[in-house]
């Protein structure tokens, strides 16, 4: 027997309802194994600004830093959209990646063979697709310094740096490589180096590490010609390592290739993952708080049910319980029910409880 402490922020819009379902199947997978999940709740985001003025105060980021993982839901409430507000729920995120060391976000995009035709791209050209993603999480524009909006006497200008340090790039580049021996031995590392200087250090240290690893065939693409790519021809793509914003834009775009935001989950860590080795990090669904869909029992909650999977995976060393997860997510799936976001003729479509009830009574 084996016990866990878990922080659970379920954050805003339905964040808790995902958070739920997730929390619902690890306590299946709890009871199957013998092992006690202990779950403490704290406030990320929109809710937490509402009762403590902030997005993430000192102590809920302690609570996360002594806990053996993170579970988040999402963070966002239309609330706060005005651009002139001084804190906004999505503060509380980059804070919890800056303030637990999460600089490496793992995305994988998978199509599931039963999904393959509900989506909309011809079957022939996303089955088979199994892409990781792997962001760099705590550096680039949404970090650099200097970082604000100030008026001139010619009106008014605004100021983002795109910042990064060989270290920062270095390691980032040793996670994807240490991702890539383990499965089809490709990198594609993604940057702008025709136009930006950040690129062009990227590339270079990119080059450096791959010394360390000549069983990797490297590639290096343009920022746009990877989107092109990922439409075009996604099963030539096995493993993506690329910087912070570039990472967010192209992994919702790869997110279609496998039907909906919905079903992909992700990974935060503060190091490389290593079969059987505990990460410190933080898991949650790519998807936003989607606020118009709040308390309508609608949303999908796979995509955060399959980040509880890779928290099991690789911050509790558990990978035979996660497996355990992913393969109740796909024999709920054989079985035809699917959530409003993957409906497609002939299946049964089913709510947010709904289908975390199916998935942990299949656990």
């Amino acid at each position: 027997m084996a016990q866990f402490r878990i922080v659970v922020t379920a954050g805003d819009g339905i964040g808790p309802e995902v958070v739920n379902e997730a929390v619902k199947v690890l306590k299946a997978i709890g009871k199957k194994y013998n092992h006690t999940f202990d779950f403490q709740n704290e406030l990320i985001g929109g809710v937490a600004i509402d009762a403590t003025g902030e997005a993430l105060t000192k102590e809920t980021l302690d609570e996360c830093n002594k806990a053996d993982a993170v579970l988040l839901g999402a963070v966002g409430s239309p609330k706060y959209d005005n651009p002139l507000n001084k804190v906004r729920p999505e503060d509380g995120l980059l804070a919890l990646r800056k303030g637990m060391g999460l600089y490496a976000n793992l995305r994988p995009v998978k199509v599931l063979p039963m999904l393959v035709n509900g989506t909309n791209f011809k079957p022939e050209a996303i089955r088979g697709v199994d892409i990781m993603v792997v962001r760099e999480l705590t550096g680039g524009l949404y970090f650099g310094r200097p970082k604000r909006r100030y008026t001139t006497s010619r009106g008014r200008r605004g100021v983002d740096s795109m910042v990064y340090s060989e270290q920062e790039i270095a390691r980032i580049a040793k996670v994807g490589f240490e991702l890539a021996k383990s499965r089809g031995k490709k990198l594609m590392s993604v940057d702008k180096a025709n136009v930006l200087e950040t690129s062009r250090l990227w590339r270079q240290v990119v080059s450096e590490v791959a010394k360390d690893y000549p069983d990797i065939e490297v590639e290096n693409q343009l920022v746009d010609s990877c989107a092109m790519r990922l439409i075009q021809n996604p099963r030539s793509i096995d493993v993506v390592v690329t910087e912070n914003t570039f990472g967010d834009i192209l992994t919702d775009e790869a997110s279609m290739l496998a039907g909906s935001m919905g079903m992909l989950p992700s990974a935060s860590l503060a190091g490389a993952p290593k079969e059987g080795v505990k990460v410190s990090g933080m898991y949650e669904p790519i998807h936003g708080s989607a606020p118009k869909r709040a308390g309508l029992n609608m949303a999908n909650p796979i995509a955060t049910i399959l980040s509880g999977a890779m928290m099991l995976r690789y911050s509790l060393a558990l990978s035979k319980e996660a497996k355990a997860i992913e393969d109740a997510v796909l024999a709920v799936l054989n079985d035809d029910y699917r959530t409003y976001d993957i409906m497609s003729e002939g299946m049964k479509k089913v709510g947010t409880k709904e289908m975390g009830d199916l998935i942990a009574a299949k656990v």
